[in-house]
């Protein structure tokens, strides 16, 4: 798998970050099923609770265009060495992508990893086998 334009769209989406109150500026980008890549950024907001992290930014964006499967996720961060996704968008990725799906961190200065969902994020939520939320 070739990282080059997941990573150029998160570096891109990055610069679009919304992070006056931690200054940590995150850019992700994920890889359709179909190759079609939808990127996104942290928007923050005064009420942190309602701050949106990059990879969900990515992820409803994608899934708003009508995907539900995906290829790959990249993220891009200024730390060393680069961030993992918080525990809101492990639990999110787990909803529509595999345990083997590959997640790329990468930092600014060209630092990157590559891990499995499943093993960043090994014991995902799932209702018991055969049920659902009942309404």
């Amino acid at each position: 798998m070739t990282w080059d334009a997941l990573l150029a769209a998160a570096l891109e989406a990055r610069g679009h970050s919304h992070s006056p109150y931690s200054h940590f500026a995150v850019g992700a980008a994920v890889e359709t099923a179909s190759g079609a890549i939808f990127a996104g950024t942290n928007v923050e907001n005064r009420s942190f609770g309602v701050t949106i992290c990059a990879e969900r930014s990515a992820l409803v964006a994608a899934v708003s265009a009508g995907h539900r499967s995906f290829r790959a996720v990249a993220v891009v961060s200024s730390t060393s060495p680069p961030s993992p996704p918080c525990g809101l968008c492990r639990e999110t990725m787990t909803e529509f992508c595999d345990p083997e799906t590959p997640i790329g961190l990468f930092n600014l200065e060209g630092d990157r990893r590559v891990v499995a969902l499943g093993e960043l994020f090994p014991e995902p939520f799932r209702f018991p086998a055969g049920e659902t939320l009942q309404t």
